[in-house]
């Protein structure tokens, strides 16, 4: 058994098969997950898991070179959004309009489903190339 990092299967999997800029999505409760991408829910009641433990979890394992929110996360859900820029650190983080971004949610690997409540609490996280510079 792993000592520390994602222990739910199917998310180390995913993680485990990214290659450079493949994508995956963590959200809230209330993202539409298209039929074509792989939906991981871990939603047991409202809150839990919540979105920002779960993006934390997430980035333990996998290295993450650009980030994509919807502008609408900037006005209505600042703290979720302080905290993904908080846990990203430097990594860049564009907005996109939200018809846009759910768009994109069906172009990445999986989408990581939460049982957040507050609005707009989702992004995609694009792979970097293990931490090397190419």
């Amino acid at each position: 058994m792993k000592k520390i990092g994602v222990i739910n299967g199917p998310i180390s999997d995913v993680i485990a098969h990214l290659e450079h800029t493949d994508m995956i999505t963590v959200a809230d409760a209330g993202l539409p997950v298209p039929s074509t991408t792989k939906r991981i829910d871990l939603a047991l009641k409202p809150g839990v898991p919540g979105f920002l433990e779960t993006l934390e979890v997430v980035l333990t394992e996998m290295y993450v070179e650009k980030a994509y929110v919807s502008e609408d996360i900037l006005t209505k859900s600042s703290s979720i959004f302080a905290g993904i820029q908080e846990l990203l650190g430097s990594v860049p983080i564009e907005s996109l309009p939200h018809t846009e971004f759910k768009e994109l949610t069906a172009t990445t690997k999986a989408v990581i489903r939460t049982a957040e409540f507050t609005p707009f609490a989702n992004v995609i996280l694009v792979a970097g190339a293990w931490g090397f510079d190419l």
